[in-house]
């Protein structure tokens, strides 16, 4: 059985010649994009983008999936396989030459190296045989109109080679019609009129061809305003030459040659400026860029070099870019964005002059933003190329200008710090006094700087290392031999005539800073001071109330003051107003508060900054009450904001945590790198785990927490290190990390050893819950009950139902459903009483549990739902996940197989989504037992399998037992007994070992 897939034309599938009906046009056009990239990957995502564009509807991962689902069933007759990939992603596992595309290209790049013209022209004959009409006909979405424009490219190249070659076997008769009707079509095409005109003249029809030149050349100059290219004007002279033999393209004798040619390849753009004769300094900067930028990566590699105005970033990418050209044989784009200029570079407009250095004609160019951008990646998806964008304002004027290729890399210069946009930064600062002076002499020759040595380190010092500003300097005194280097010391150092002397840079916009400070009010020169200090480039009023040691509304106010003046920028998010700073804004405002503001003052002021989030950060976690473990905390913030000013900023907690997640990640951060304070810093730490885990922030997590456990150690604290090594065994917990969680609990309890119960009910717990998952019983049921009484003697509810719940899970894993129903209830009960709402919705889904265990579905159902919908409220994806999986499961039951298998595999998106391996593994357990409930074993077997191999993988002993008997059974239904026999021998194993 031969299956073939076809998309050069409308999308279809034969099979042995035949149609293959695979479903309606969007199902099609699923199959196209797969087919696209044959044997390969594509994430579910670029899939959705593929498919509909800006159009994608509500739910469209849910109806993609519902469309591969479908293709599935259709492909598989013949074994072609339609597969979840486990990077998340599909993967059509179809060998590539079977589908048209491939294939036509395969055939191109044989005839391209073809040992004669005969075997070219069969072999060009072939591959253009292959189209049936327009690409993907019927289909206009931005990415599948980009590969459209594409394969119509190769489409002509190919023609216009299978001309050239048909011209050299002196088939120029047969030919000559079809390259007229090309002409036609493509009157600029220089390359298809010669072909005209040449085979014209061999038909003898000398007339013809001279009137076929004559009408291109006025065309070209009508509509382009440039004469005919070297190649047809020489093929026009040999023929009023009478030249027997006239060609346009180079012999046969010569085609190794040609195959170098730049006909034959794609254009290589160098596009990078001159570089830059006087270059010093920069040599471990270099380094590493040439490390970053020189390493094999598994994606595109973004560089981002940062610093102030003047600081020489222009001439450091100039420099890497021609340093590195070698290691992206493909080209070198360039565009200065102009980010800060009058009129910044338009991401549309830039693409346009890129597209056009990639060899697209300039009439093909696509009109809109979303067609260029999608046409540039694509035709940089295969590529090594380096992407300079120089000057960059911001992320938006970047994004769509980043290459998709997992070979290519881009270098990104910006005066700001790029914070939402990812790359490895490299941030430039001045010049080494040194190597200042190494620049100077370098510009006015070593003999001269050296007579004036005095001087020529007054100039280096008095530009502040800024390379601009010394190469400035230097290059008026180079332009006036005759000027004493003392003349140029002596005008920069007096303040007045600075300014005209280096009215570059960032020393002009520290001089138009210091006039409009000087112009402000005492008090909102002190609010610029201050706010300089503050970490990241937004903040809230807030911050800077903590910083003044004042309420909300007086921060407002002098806010306002400074918007007023423009050193402070209004945004806005989810709970109202945010500021941000200008980096220069903030450099000079940071110059002030060190010259204005004694050390102290300004220590005091980050106390009151790291005080205030951690005392805010509390509140709006326990207020989410997310932290099930329900870990004491001794609040040591030294600020407090006023309880209103707390209460109007903690309206919507989760809205805020979301809005100030990074700013507080940074609070820590710096506070973290100092000395003093280091509890409150591991304190602030700690108490962001609530946002962590709602909004599955796991690499902030994992980050910034290793970072405070360091400190805290550091700092010998361990009660600190005690708490992050709590909430690290949560986090690795959650990540399926089994073995490290437990040392994580573990170190927490030997770093509280003799102290008091607040400080190990939590950890107890946790580590309790790990034994459970790990199948590990008497032991997780000790540390359960020691859990709980802990917890009731200090009063902390949340543990005390966490604990209580987990003794009724081993109940219920045990066999012992009505003492599980009693645990479970009480820990709602608890949890209720207590307002601790995932505790609730936990003890509702194992109540569920216990009702499907005793076949009560209805009842079982009910709970699911209840539970489902708490988590959803709180935010919680994964809670309401896990709620949603069971409820999948019962459903199926009770019969209703459509609408469980729907919220099972959309249980199953989620986990992978958010690589939860057990709950992955639970879903696809489930959905083995959904599928035995209608008897379709060949399905049960593969998700049977599945979920063994991760239970495998986590270690999760009670579960691969479990597992393994529902592969039993999935074999014995598909007739297997002798697999039957093997998989309950070792799930009889797993259970008595």
């Amino acid at each position: 059985m031969v299956t073939r897939f076809g998309i050069l034309g409308a999308v279809e599938v034969r099979r042995d010649g035949e149609p293959v009906d695979v479903g309606h046009a969007m199902q099609r056009r699923v199959l196209a994009a797969l087919l696209v990239d044959a044997d390969r990957t594509v994430p579910a995502d670029a899939l959705v983008d593929r498919v509909w564009g800006a159009a994608e509807p509500e739910y469209g991962r849910r109806k993609l999936y519902g469309y591969v689902s479908r293709l599935r069933r259709e492909l598989a007759a013949d074994g072609t396989a339609l597969a979840w990939q486990r990077g998340g992603g599909y993967r059509l596992a179809v060998d590539p030459s079977a589908v048209d595309a491939h294939r036509f290209r395969d055939l191109a790049a044989r005839a391209r190296k073809a040992a004669d013209d005969a075997q070219a022209e069969a072999l060009w004959r072939e591959a253009l045989a292959l189209w049936r009409g327009s690409p993907f006909t019927g289909v206009d979405t931005p990415w599948f109109n980009a590969q459209r424009h594409l394969l119509d490219g190769e489409r002509l190249a190919a023609q216009l080679e299978l001309a050239d070659v048909r011209l050299r076997l002196a088939r120029h008769e047969e030919i000559v019609s079809e390259l007229a009707d090309r002409a036609e079509a493509r009157p600029l095409d220089e390359r298809v009129i010669g072909q005209l005109i040449l085979a014209l003249y061999r038909c003898g029809r000398q007339a013809e061809a001279l009137d076929v030149y004559d009408r291109a050349r006025h065309r070209l100059a009508e509509e382009l305003g440039v004469d005919p290219g070297g190649a047809l004007r020489h093929l026009y002279e040999r023929i009023l030459a009478g030249d027997p033999e006239p060609a346009v393209a180079p012999p046969a004798p010569v085609r190794a040659a040609e195959k170098n040619s730049a006909a034959a390849r794609p254009l290589v753009p160098r596009l990078l400026p001159a570089d830059l004769p006087l270059f010093v300094g920069r040599e471990t900067e270099a380094r590493e860029a040439g490390r970053l930028l020189g390493e094999e990566r598994p994606g595109p590699v973004t560089l981002l070099v940062t610093g102030p105005a003047g600081v020489g970033k222009t001439a450091f990418a100039v420099r890497t870019g021609h340093s590195l050209a070698a290691r992206f044989p493909d080209g070198q784009l360039h565009a200065d964005l102009r980010g800060f200029g009058d009129e910044p570079a338009e991401p549309f407009t830039v693409l346009g002059t890129f597209l056009r250095a990639l060899g697209v004609p300039g009439g093909t160019v696509p009109g809109e933003l979303t067609g260029r951008v999608h046409l540039y990646r694509t035709l940089l998806a295969g590529r090594r190329t380096l992407v300079v964008l120089d000057n960059a304002a911001g992320a938006r004027q970047v994004s769509d200008l980043l290459p998709s290729g997992v070979r290519c890399a881009t270098i990104v210069t910006s005066r700001t710090t790029m914070a939402e946009l990812g790359g490895h930064r490299l941030p430039l600062g001045v010049l080494a006094p040194a190597t200042g002076l190494d620049l100077l002499r370098e510009m006015l020759g070593r003999e001269r700087a050296d007579a004036e040595s005095g001087s020529a380190r007054s100039i280096v010092e008095t530009c502040g290392g800024l390379p601009l500003a010394v190469w400035v300097a230097g290059a008026r005194l180079a332009a006036r031999p005759h000027w004493p280097l003392a003349k140029v010391a002596r005008a920069l150092a007096d303040e007045q005539r600075k300014l005209d002397e280096l009215a570059v840079g960032h020393i002009a916009v520290r001089a138009s800073l210091e006039l409009t400070y000087q112009q402000m009010t005492a008090a909102t020169r002190h609010a610029l001071r201050m706010v300089a200090l503050l970490p990241g480039p937004g903040f809230a009023a807030w911050a800077l109330a903590a910083l003044l040691d004042g309420d909300l509304a007086g921060a407002e106010s002098v806010l306002d003051d400074l918007v007023e003046v423009h050193l402070v920028q209004v945004v806005r998010d989810t709970t109202g107003i945010r500021y941000q700073l200008h980096d220069l804004v903030r450099l000079f405002g940071r110059e002030r508060a060190e010259q204005d503001v004694p050390e102290g003052d300004r220590a005091d002021a980050l106390a009151r900054l790291l005080g205030a989030s951690l005392h805010l950060a509390d509140r709006a976690a326990d207020a989410l009450s997310v932290d099930f473990q329900g870990s004491a905390r001794q609040d040591p913030a030294s600020w407090r904001p006023p309880g209103a000013d707390t209460a109007q900023l903690l309206a919507d907690p989760l809205a805020w945590f979301t809005d100030e997640r990074q700013f507080l990640i940074a609070v820590a951060e710096q506070a973290l790198s100092g000395t003093e304070g280091v509890a409150a810093a591991v304190g602030l730490a700690t108490a962001l785990t609530t946002l962590f885990e709602v909004g599955s922030h796991f690499d902030d997590w994992e980050r910034l927490q290793n970072r405070a456990l360091a400190a805290a150690l550091r700092d010998g604290d361990p009660h600190s290190a005690a708490k992050v090594h709590r909430c690290l065994g949560e986090l690795t917990t959650i990540l399926d990390r089994y073995p490290e969680a437990v040392r994580h609990f573990e170190r927490a309890l030997l770093l509280t050893e003799g102290a008091g119960p607040a400080y190990r009910d939590s950890a107890t717990a946790g580590l309790a819950y790990v034994h459970r998952l790990l199948g590990h019983h008497p032991t997780a049921i000790r540390y359960f009950e020691e859990a709980a009484a802990l917890a009731g003697s200090t009063g902390n509810v949340n543990c005390l139902a966490y604990a209580v719940n987990g003794l009724g899970v081993i109940d219920l894993e045990q066999g012992r459903v009505e003492a599980a129903v009693a645990r479970f209830t009480e820990s709602l009960r608890v949890s209720r009483a207590a307002g601790y709402r995932p505790g609730q919705a936990r003890a509702l889904r194992c109540l569920g549990q216990s009702h499907r265990a005793l076949a009560d579905y209805p009842a079982a159902v009910d709970a699911y739902r209840r539970a489902a919908a708490i988590s959803a409220d709180l935010g919680d994806r994964l809670g309401a996940t896990h709620a949603t999986c069971w409820l999948g499961d019962v459903l199926v039951r009770r019969g209703e197989h459509v609408e469980g298998r729907r919220l099972l595999a959309r249980s199953l998106w989620t986990y992978r989504e958010f690589g939860n391996l057990w709950g992955e593994a639970a879903t696809l357990y489930a959905l083995a037992e959904a599928h035995l409930a209608v008897g379709r074993a060949a399905h049960a077997r593969r998700r049977a399998e599945a979920a063994v191999g991760l239970w495998r993988r986590i270690g999760s002993s009670r579960w691969l037992a479990t597992g393994l008997d529902t592969l039993a059974e999935a074999h014995t239904l598909s007739g297997d007994t002798l697999a039957a026999a093997r998989a309950r021998e070792e799930a009889e194993r797993v259970r008595t070992t």
